[in-house]
């Protein structure tokens, strides 16, 4: 594996782009920055982040709990009050949107922590020995 390191950010961009320019696999490209540069997403082909299927997700789940918890427990236990309908959608819809809060907030979580790959069993690779440096990183491609 070669590793460089790069004080600028547009000489970052430069090397990085020398690299993709040169035919390198661009999943043997590892970058650590000390800032988000936007840039380097496009360079490297990475697709919009996935979280926000895990937030959606959970939210149609938290909302579908919600109602069918409320549904569940007044058909158990019907309580029959002046002739109003056993099933009343406002006030389960309260709790529908509370718990699609929940479970959104609940999914967007456990996307962030699956797409990080965190926590990993083998901790952090580099100790964090570039902190303030743009550094690229290039796995050496292993044949057969």
């Amino acid at each position: 594996m070669s590793r460089v390191v790069l004080e600028g950010r547009e000489e970052f961009l430069a090397k990085l782009r020398e690299l993709v320019d040169a035919g390198l696999p661009r999943h043997a490209i590892t970058v650590q920055m000390p800032y988000e540069v936007p840039e380097v997403d496009a360079l490297l082909g990475h697709s919009p982040d996935r979280i926000r299927f895990f937030a959606l997700i959970g939210a149609l789940t938290g909302f579908g709990s919600g109602l069918a918890l409320t549904i569940y427990s007044v058909v158990s236990f019907p309580i029959i009050v002046g002739g109003k309908p056993i099933i009343s959608l406002p006030p389960f819809l309260l709790i529908g949107y509370l718990l699609t809060i929940l479970f959104g907030s609940l999914g967007s979580f456990l996307g962030f922590l699956l797409m990080a790959r965190m926590p990993s069993p083998s901790g952090l690779a580099d100790d964090g020995e570039f902190p303030d440096r743009f550094v690229i990183s290039v796995r050496d491609e292993e044949g057969p």
